[in-house]
Formats: structure tokens, sequence, C-alpha cells
């Protein structure tokens, strides 16, 4: 029997992915902050698809809290097989307008804990021969775009270079870069969710990347116009494209719905 362990596992990418690992038949360990929205969807999950569901209430800016998903991921007596790390942050403002603090707290969710835990489940994976990691970046990674893209690119650094380390371990390690994503991200942020051919439905970006991720990919791109895009960043030098970070931003107030471009601001998200 196989276990999955996700972060930000009550909301949006997270959830459909404890929703698709479990119709496959996968035991579950969900990670969130939020231990009653925990209890609700590992019991919805129960019921409708009969596996093992475990709940770990964790926020993972907490070193101590985070240590604990550290210790499950590393307890070889319950080996977990595949680690999705999708717990996320972002933050609405630019750098300057945003605390030291906070500018921290993001990394510590977006860079640490990916770090972190990768480490801990890469120990015990790499000791028994197989299992896996899907880390949830973003297109935002291939762009010039504040710390939330600098965090991102990191993630899709990382994540390429442990593909090819433990790779001969039977370990596979994957970055997925999502575009926008019909969740209740953008509900937090305070913008009208768009329904053009830019956004993409959660069940498709989840499901692409586990055909990706059996494919043994370093990277998944869900979406052709995601794929143009980031061909797109590699034929476009970075300074012109620096030069779109003046574009008009979204705002983040409802009503206001946002458009690709290299301008619009990631906002708060937690997960």
């Amino acid at each position: 029997m196989t276990t999955s362990l996700i972060t930000g596992a009550t909301a949006g990418i997270g959830h459909e992915y404890a929703v698709q690992l479990a119709a496959r038949g996968d035991d579950l360990v969900l990670v969130a902050r939020d231990s009653a929205r925990l209890e609700e969807v590992a019991e919805e999950l129960r019921r409708a698809h009969r596996v093992d569901v475990e709940v770990l209430a964790a926020d993972l800016t907490d070193r101590s809290q985070l240590a604990r998903v550290e210790a499950r991921l590393a307890d070889r007596d319950r080996p977990v097989d595949l680690l999705v790390n999708n717990a996320g942050f972002g933050l609405r403002k630019r750098f300057l307008d945003n605390t030291a603090d906070e500018e921290t707290a993001m990394l510590e969710v977006l860079v640490t804990a990916v770090l972190r835990l990768s480490h801990a489940a890469l120990g015990a994976m790499a000791e028994r021969g197989h299992g896996g990691i899907i880390n949830v970046s973003s297109v935002a990674a291939f762009l010039p775009r504040g710390t939330y893209s600098a965090a991102k690119a990191w993630v899709n650094s990382f994540s390429e270079w442990a593909h090819l380390e433990y790779a001969s371990r039977g370990v596979t390690v994957m970055a997925l870069c999502p575009g926008f994503t019909k969740t209740e991200f953008h509900e937090r942020m305070q913008v009208r969710r768009g329904d053009g051919f830019m956004w993409l439905d959660a069940d498709f970006l989840v499901r692409t990347s586990l055909e990706d991720f059996a494919k043994r990919r370093a990277y998944s791109v869900p979406g052709a116009q995601y794929k143009a895009i980031r061909l797109l960043t590699k034929a476009i030098p970075n300074r012109a494209l620096r030069l779109t970070q003046s574009v008009g931003a979204v705002s983040p107030h409802a009503g206001h719905r946002p458009r690709w471009r290299p301008g619009w601001r990631a906002g708060v998200r937690r997960t």
C-alpha cells in the first residue's frame, strides 16, 4: 500500500491531490494549519475512497511544528512513498511595502519547509530505494518577479538537482509549475477568479502532474499556454523581462480580473 503526505491539503491544489491520490488507493497523511478542516476533509476521503487518512495539524512557519512533519516523513516504521510539498504563501504588496518578518515567513513556507521536509523524506526514500517528491512551484519561477518568484525559482533549481542526484537511488523528484488555476487562492486574494483560456482546472493540473511524475520527468508544466510561456522566457533576455515589471499590476480588490502578465503580483495565500 502506498502512502502519500500532502502539505496544504485542505484546499485548492493540495486538496485535489488528496482526492486523486485517495481515488487511486493511496493512504494519506494530510498536513495543514486548520485541524477542524483537516478532520472534515479526512473523513470525506475515508468515506468516499475507503483509505486510511492521518491528519497532522502544523504551521510550517513554526520550526517545532515543522519538526513534527519532518519526523513523520523520516519514520522508517511508517514509510511515506510520496511527498507533495504544496503548502503556499504569497504577499500581495511589493517588497518594501511588506515587513521583513512577512517576507521571512513566506520564505519559511516556500523554501525552508520544502528543504527540510525534502531532506527528511529523501533520507528515508533513498535508504529504501524508492519514493518520490512533487514540489509545487509556479510558472512565476521563470520570471524575475520579486521574492515570490525568487522562492519558486529556488524550488525549481533544487528539484531539478535532486531529480538528477537521487534518480539512481530510486527516488523521483519533480517540480510542478502551475499557471492560473481555479482554486480558493483568488478568493483569499479578494480578486475575482477568471475563466478564460489561461485558467486551468485543478483536476486537470493534478492529473497531468501525476502523469508526468509517472514518466519520471523533472518538470511538469500543465497546459499548452504555459508551456509556451516557459519557452518564451527562455528566449527573451531577463533584461527585457524586467521591463514588464512596471506594467500595471492587478488591483487586489474584488471586481478586478487578473490577466497573465509579469506585472501581476502574487496575493496573500496560506495553506
